[in-house]
């Protein structure tokens, strides 16, 4: 017999996160809006007793059952024995980014054009975290939103890295540039290396998705183009891969590293 889908706590909207790290994450970030903790009720992880000890002392609420509704609860995503419905996340947008970055000194971006899979979105935020962007910026349309997956992925850089949806990505980019920030693109038509740039000031970094690159338009308003050196047989790397060198290249030139 096919089982029923779970229903969503009290029919409110929620999104869900899957996981111990992304679990872990939001009871740091947001457990205000946390409607309730899924946990599995036998041969439980230390690390899963460490979080519902977490969530019962912050007074919310925790519902053991067994692995078979956490894996209807889940879906596809592994949730090692805990999963939290919560209310959906804020959804930053341009004039967030505009006051954000009219309160630094220097800013730091991660900007994707177009990256469409969620695997690779929460990849990138899971790099942009270790390299201390100050936040995300995608497009609204053609492109992945956070969803359970990317939460999953990201490991729980999904609630402490900052995410701009932009209804219009060249206006963004634009502001952006109106208020200082350098925009260089990564392209392989460029000429010139990323390792040649310096990425020392307010800065934002632009990826376009695997295999497609930026879009002209996105491409034309860069105020560089540079080319990440390529010694073998492939000609691109996979967009989280590219974020990773990028960012952490401009993480040891504003340290002030020369080696």
């Amino acid at each position: 017999m096919n089982q029923k889908p779970e229903r969503k706590t009290s029919g409110r909207s929620a999104e869900t996160a899957c996981g111990i790290h992304a679990v872990s994450a939001l009871l740091s970030a947001r457990p205000q809006d946390i409607y309730k903790l899924w946990v599995v009720s036998d041969k439980r992880n230390a690390r899963v007793d460490e979080l519902v000890s977490q969530a019962r002392d912050l007074g919310l609420v925790i519902a053991e059952t067994d692995r078979q509704r956490l894996d209807r609860l889940g879906g596809e995503l592994r949730h090692q024995g805990i999963i939290a419905e919560a209310s959906p996340a804020p959804v930053r947008n341009e004039q967030d980014l505009a006051a954000a970055t009219s309160n630094l000194d220097q800013p730091f971006y991660l900007i994707l054009d177009g990256v469409e899979d969620p695997h690779n979105l929460g990849a990138c935020l899971r790099v942009a975290d270790g390299a201390g962007v100050h936040g995300v910026i995608v497009p609204r349309d053609h492109a992945s939103p956070v969803t359970p997956l990317v939460r999953r992925v990201a490991a729980g850089a999904a609630e402490s890295v900052p995410v701009y949806r932009v209804g219009n990505l060249a206006r963004a980019i634009q502001q952006l540039q109106k208020q200082g920030v350098w925009v260089i693109g990564a392209s392989d038509k460029a000429g010139q290396s990323l390792y040649q740039t310096d990425l020392r000031g307010p800065l934002a970094l632009v990826l376009g998705a695997e295999q497609k690159g930026l879009r002209k338009r996105t491409e034309a308003l860069c105020d560089a183009l540079v080319s990440l050196p390529m010694a073998g047989q492939v000609s691109s790397l996979n967009v989280s891969v590219a974020a990773g060198i990028s960012l952490y290249e401009a993480v040891r030139q504003r340290q002030g590293e020369t080696t």
